[in-house]
C-alpha cells in the first residue's frame, strides 16, 4: 500500500503544497478538481502542465476528486447533466494520468424496493460504461450508506468503470449526521447499531475486491450524538483490522490522508503519515 495527501487539506498554494508533500516523501496526491481544472471547461494544455508540475515534485495523482456532494443521482430530472459531466470527469482522469475519479453521488436507499434504487443503478451503469471505453473509474466514496448497499450496487453493475473509495471514517459519521440533520434517520444515537449496520472496518471485508482507493480518516461520535472527525489513531476506526482485511482482499493502492478539520493542517497531515506508514509495516 502506498500514501497519498488530499492536497487541498494543507490549505496552502498549489506549488508549496506539493513541496510540503515531496519533503514528507509520499508518492501520491489526491487532487479536487475545481475552478480552473472544471472537466467541463478546463484545456487539454491546463491538463498536462498540471502533470508535469505534480512530476517534477516527485509524485503522481493518486485520484482526482470531484462531486463533493453537489449531485444526487437519485433525482431523474438531472440525469443527462450529471452523466454528461461524469463523462468529462472520467476523461479528464485519464488525461491526468491518474484513472480514478473519486466522488459522491447521494445517498443511495437502503432497499432495493426504494423507487430511487433504480435510478442509482441507470445513470451509474452508463458512467460505468463509458468508464471502461476511456480507460477510468468512478470510485464512489462509501459513508452515506452502509458497506452492504455499496457491496449490492457493486455486484449489480458489475463493471471495472464503478469501483469504490473506501472512507472508514464516513461509515462512522454518517450514522450520527443523518440523525443530527434529519437526513432520514432518527435519534437517539445507537452506536451498537451504527457499527454493526455501517461496518466501518469489518465492511472492507465486502468491499477490498472493488476497492482501488481509500481516504484514510477517522471519527467517532460524542456522547452528545454529534460526529467529528479526529487525527489517524485516536477514533474508532480498528486501523490493523481495516487494513489486514483490505490487504487479503486484494487491495495494493493508495490510502489518501484526509484531514478536514484542526488548527495545524500541515502538522496533522505529517502525523497521519507517519501513522500510516507504522500500520503499513505492522502489516509485513
Amino acid at each position: 500500500m502506498k500514501i497519498s495527501v488530499m492536497l487541498g487539506n494543507l490549505r496552502r498554494p498549489l506549488d508549496e503544497a506539493l513541496g510540503i508533500l515531496a519533503d514528507m516523501g509520499v508518492p501520491g496526491v489526491h487532487f479536487s478538481c475545481y475552478g480552473e481544472y472544471d472537466s467541463r471547461t478546463s484545456s487539454l494544455a491546463t491538463r498536462r502542465a498540471l502533470v508535469d508540475k505534480v512530476k517534477r515534485y516527485g509524485l503522481e495523482i493518486s485520484a482526482i476528486s470531484v462531486w463533493g456532494g453537489e449531485v444526487d443521482l437519485g433525482v431523474a430530472d438531472k440525469h443527462a447533466e450529471n452523466i454528461a459531466w461524469a463523462k468529462a470527469n472520467l476523461e479528464m482522469s485519464v488525461d491526468l494520468e491518474g484513472p480514478i475519479w473519486q466522488g459522491h453521488a447521494g445517498i443511495m436507499p437502503m432497499e432495493e424496493s426504494d423507487p430511487r434504487w433504480p435510478l442509482f443503478v441507470d445513470a451509474m451503469g452508463e458512467i460505468a460504461a463509458h468508464g471502461e471505453k476511456v480507460g477510468a473509474c468512478l470510485a464512489i466514496e462509501t459513508g452515506p450508506e452502509p458497506a452492504y448497499v455499496m457491496e449490492r450496487l457493486m455486484k449489480t453493475i458489475d463493471s471495472p468503470g464503478l469501483r469504490v473509495n473506501y472512507d472508514p471514517a464516513n461509515l462512522i459519521l454518517w450514522p450520527a449526521l443523518k440523525i443530527t440533520h434529519g437526513w432520514g434517520a432518527e435519534g437517539p444515537y445507537d452506536k451498537d447499531w451504527a457499527i454493526r449496520t455501517y461496518e466501518p472496518s469489518e465492511g472492507a471485508s465486502r468491499l477490498a475486491p472493488y476497492t482501488v482507493h481509500t481516504h484514510a480518516k477517522d471519527a467517532l461520535v460524542l456522547p452528545d450524538g454529534k460526529a467529528k472527525e479526529v487525527p489517524l489513531g485516536e477514533g474508532w476506526v480498528a486501523w490493523p483490522r481495516y487494513l489486514r482485511l483490505l490487504k487479503d482482499g486484494g487491495f495494493d493502492g493508495y490510502l489518501a490522508v484526509e484531514r478536514e478539520t484542526g488548527e495545524d493542517p500541515i502538522g496533522d497531515v505529517r502525523r497521519a503519515v507517519e501513522f500510516l506508514r507504522g500500520q503499513i509495516a505492522a502489516l509485513g
